[in-house]
C-alpha cells in the first residue's frame, strides 16, 4: 500500500525538528520566514561587528599578547639566533657583575640532592633526564672543588619516597665521583621525597662548625613529593640552621621549592634545555655572598652587623723532596686531623680559596682594524729573526 502523501506533507510541515536550520525553514515558510531569517541574520553581524577584536577572554591572556615579537627571525627565517642571544645574556650575567670586594665563605660544605624518581626516565632531554643529570653532577663535582678545594661534598638521592645516602661528605673529589660513577646502582624508582632527603642532610651538618657555610643544591625533575610530615617545619629548621637551598627544576616550578629557595637564601631556576640546565648548576660553582648577620650587646642593647671575622687555625704538612726514602702518607689534604681537629691545607688550596674574594676587575673589549695586522706583520717577523741571529751568533 503506498504511502500517504498529504500526511507525510502535513507532519513535515508541522514538524519542530531541532535539526532544522534558517535556510531549511526559510524554504518550508515562504518569504515571511526568509524576512524573519535575514532579521536575525542582520542582528547577529551588527553585533558581532560591533564588539571590539582587543578584547581577552581571560585576564591572564593579556600578559601574552603579541608575545612572537619578542624574538626575530635571521635571514634564513630561523629564531635560532634569537634564542642564541637571549642564552648568551644569560651567561654573561655573573661576568657582568659588579666586581667589587664581597664577603664570602671560602669553606664549604654542600650536600648535592638527586632526584631518583621514576620521572627522571623522560626524556625530553637527550638521552634522559637522568643520564644527563647525572653527567653534568660529574662535570659540577670537578669543576667545584677546582674552585672550592677547602670544601666538602656529600651525596643525597630522593627514590621511593626516601633520602638515600648516596655517598658520605668528603673533601677528596675523586671519592665523591666514585660515589656517583656506578649507574646502576642509582636507578631511578618511585617518587621523591624533599623532605626525608632535606632531613638527612640538615642532619648531617649539624655537626659543622659556625665559620663555614652549609649548603643543599637539589636536582629537580619531579612534579610531586611524598612527605611524611609538614615540609613546612623542615624548612623553618633549615632558615635556623641557616641551611642554604638552591633547586634546578628539570620539569616546572613548583611552590614549595620556591618558597625552600627563598626564605634560606637560594638560588632558583628552571631549566629551558640541556646547555641551560648545565649554566644553571654552574652558577652555584662560586661561593655565595654571606648573608649580613645581626647581633645585640647585653650592657647598650645597640645592634650591629657583620662582625669582624674570627682567625682560625690551619696546619700546612710539609711536602718531602722526591729524594727522600719512602714512607706513610698520613692523608691527603684538605682534611682534618683525628686526634686535635686541626684543619690541614696547602698553602695553594688556600690561595685558590682565597681570590674569590678579591675578584677580577671587568675586561673591555678592545678593537683593532682590519689592517693592524698587515702592518705589523713585516715588523714582528724581521724582530723575530733578528732575535734569532743574534742568539745562533751567541
Amino acid at each position: 500500500m503506498p504511502p500517504r502523501r498529504d500526511n507525510d506533507k502535513f507532519i513535515q510541515d508541522d514538524s519542530d525538528s531541532d535539526i532544522s536550520i534558517d535556510g531549511d525553514a526559510d524554504i518550508g515558510k515562504g518569504n515571511k520566514g526568509k524576512g524573519k531569517a535575514s532579521d536575525a541574520r542582520r542582528k547577529r553581524d551588527g553585533k558581532a561587528k560591533g564588539k571590539p577584536k582587543d578584547i581577552q577572554a581571560y585576564t591572564w591572556e593579556a600578559s601574552y599578547t603579541r608575545s612572537w615579537e619578542t624574538v626575530q627571525e635571521d635571514e634564513a627565517g630561523s629564531l635560532q639566533s634569537s634564542v642564541d642571544d637571549w642564552m648568551a645574556r644569560g651567561r654573561r650575567r655573573r661576568l657582568l657583575a659588579p666586581s667589587t670586594a664581597i664577603r664570602r665563605t671560602i669553606i664549604r660544605h654542600l650536600i648535592l640532592m638527586m632526584d631518583l624518581s621514576a620521572s627522571m626516565m623522560d626524556r625530553d632531554m637527550r638521552p634522559t633526564r637522568f643520564d644527563l643529570m647525572l653527567q653534568y653532577a660529574r662535570e659540577f663535582v670537578a669543576e667545584w672543588f677546582d674552585q672550592n678545594p677547602l670544601g666538602q661534598i656529600g651525596v643525597v638521592g630522593m627514590r621511593a619516597g626516601i633520602g638515600e645516602r648516596i655517598g658520605e661528605m668528603s673533601g677528596n673529589p675523586q671519592e665523591v665521583l666514585k660515589s656517583i660513577a656506578d649507574r646502576h646502582k642509582m636507578e631511578p624508582t618511585g617518587e621523591p621525597s624533599l623532605q626525608n632527603a632535606i632531613e638527612m642532610a640538615r642532619s648531617s651538618m649539624s655537626h659543622l662548625p659556625t665559620h663555614s657555610s652549609r649548603e643543599i643544591i637539589i636536582l629537580f625533575g619531579s612534579l610531586t613529593t611524598c612527605d611524611p610530615g609538614n615540609i613546612h617545619e623542615t624548612l623553618d629548621a633549615c632558615v635556623k640552621a641557616k641551611i642554604r637551598i638552591s633547586v634546578v627544576a628539570l620539569a616546572a616550578e613548583m611552590k614549595i621549592c620556591r618558597d625552600l629557595c627563598d626564605k634560606t637564601g637560594g638560588q632558583f631556576g628552571v631549566a629551558l634545555n640541556e646547555g641551560h640546565f648545565r649554566d644553571l648548576l654552574f652558577e652555584l660553582v662560586p661561593p655565595p655572598a654571606q648573608q649580613a648577620l645581626t647581633r645585640g650587646t647585653a650592657s647598650s642593647g645597640a645592634r650591629t652587623t657583620n662582625p669582624s671575622a674570627d682567625l682560625m687555625l690551619m696546619g700546612f704538612p710539609t711536602r718531602l723532596p722526591d729524594t727522600s726514602p719512602p714512607s706513610l702518607c698520613v692523608c691527603d689534604v684538605p682534611t682534618d686531623c683525628d686526634i686535635c681537629g686541626l684543619m690541614i691545607v696547602s698553602s695553594p688550596h688556600l690561595a685558590r680559596s682565597y681570590h674569590h674574594l678579591f675578584p677580577v676587575k671587568g675586561y673591555d673589549a678592545v678593537g683593532r682594524s682590519p689592517a693592524w695586522g698587515s702592518q705589523n706583520m713585516p715588523r714582528m717577523l724581521t724582530a723575530l729573526s733578528a732575535a734569532t741571529d743574534s742568539s745562533a751568533h751567541e
